[in-house]
């Protein structure tokens, strides 16, 4: 009887000891599943990876020069255009009639002119005949057949056709001026109604439309929204730490994220000499080649720079590297046990890595399977999957 009582008071424990026992020996002594791989040759090439934004390199903001009523818009966003296309108008009816009376005036103006240039050939022959006269009048004096009164009047008329000539000569200039003056008013008007029509500076994409017909606009107002596809680029953020393993020129890869399983090709064509003070990144742009079937100014993308590329070379996965006191090392089956190898790396690229000493071509390295969070451990006891 009291050996039953003892069993039946004690089974319980001894079952969670039981447990216990067997979960320990799952989890420090139990072979560990892993997976092998092996070291091979191949090619690598390290990338420095950043996010930003869809740019052009050359855009515009199309604006009117005047104050005006928006008369008609004749293309909306996403339509291409040509350098030299008329895009929007405003009402140019009061300009019109400015343009108008500026000719009127110029054309009476100018008729000034041909009086002015009539009377000064009038005065210069007046001027010719007082001075003939003058001069016969004094040989007369001379010679005392003519007497002094008709010297003085010889005078007197020949000083009055001089000044009635310069006079017509002033008359003229003022006109002239006057001329200038109508001219400069007349092209004044004609280049206030020639900014009533507003056209693409280059050839282009319409990428937003502000203002509809019926608008009041000023100068400066934005229309609309022009960009070249000529250029278009990623203005990528980069970490300041890669800033010495980039160049202009280096090839990279893009991905958009409308199209995350496609890359296309570009070219680093700009680095930025600014970096961020609070984010300690720099802005790097790179030129697109070819851009997406649908894409859109603004949209995200991940750029992938190449910085380095070997031929030829050890290489393995990310995923075995494990890192010991600070040194990179790789598993290896030590008789169904796990060893340590510390190794030196090169290159990383983005699911490989390059192996300079440590390991040799077609040796086997492994690490736990995916179905498995226990960590590889020196000496733990592995079985391959």
């Amino acid at each position: 009887m009291l050996i039953r009582r003892v069993l039946r008071k004690s089974w319980k424990p001894g079952l969670i000891l039981l447990i216990v026992l067997v979960l320990i020996n799952r989890v420090y002594f139990a072979p560990i599943p892993v997976q092998e791989y092996v070291v091979k040759k191949g090619t690598i090439t390290a990338e420095v990876m950043g996010t930003g934004t869809l740019e052009a390199r050359v855009k515009a903001t199309i604006s009117a020069k005047i104050s005006g009523l928006l008369l008609d818009v004749l293309v909306d966003q996403g339509d291409r255009v040509v350098k030299g296309q008329i895009l929007a108008k405003l009402d140019d009816g009061d300009l019109k009639e400015q343009v108008e009376v500026a000719r009127s005036e110029l054309l009476a103006t100018k008729a000034g002119v041909d009086r002015a240039e009539a009377e000064i050939t009038v005065a210069k022959a007046t001027a010719v005949n007082a001075r003939n006269l003058y001069s016969r009048k004094v040989a007369l004096a001379e010679e005392k057949i003519a007497s002094e009164e008709d010297l003085d009047n010889a005078t007197q008329q020949r000083d009055v056709a001089e000044a009635q000539l310069r006079r017509a000569e002033l008359a003229k200039v003022e006109i002239e001026l006057q001329v200038s003056t109508a001219e400069n008013s007349l092209r004044y008007y004609q280049e206030k109604l020639a900014d009533t029509q507003i056209y693409a500076p280059f050839d282009g994409l319409i990428i937003q439309r502000n203002l509809d017909p019926g608008t009041i606009v000023v100068p400066g107002s934005s229309i609309l929204q022009i960009i070249s596809t000529d250029q278009v680029w990623v203005s990528a953020w980069i970490d300041e730490t890669v800033m010495d393993s980039l160049a202009i020129g280096q090839s990279a890869r893009v991905v958009f994220r409308s199209e995350p399983d496609k890359s296309y090709q570009g070219t680093v064509a700009r680095i930025s000499p600014l970096a961020d003070r609070e984010t300690r990144e720099l802005i790097v742009d790179v030129l697109v080649k070819e851009l997406p079937k649908m894409w859109a100014v603004g949209q995200r993308a991940e750029v992938y720079i190449e910085t380095a590329h070997k031929d030829n070379v050890l290489l393995v996965p990310q995923s075995v590297i494990v890192w010991q006191k600070g040194k990179p090392g790789l598993f290896i089956n030590n008789t169904g046990r796990a060893k340590w190898i510390d190794v030196k790396l090169g290159l990383r690229g983005s699911e490989s890595v390059e192996i300079l000493s440590g390991m040799n071509e077609g040796d086997i390295v492994f690490r736990p399977c995916d179905k498995t969070k226990t960590q590889l451990t020196e000496s733990r006891l592995v079985k391959i999957q």
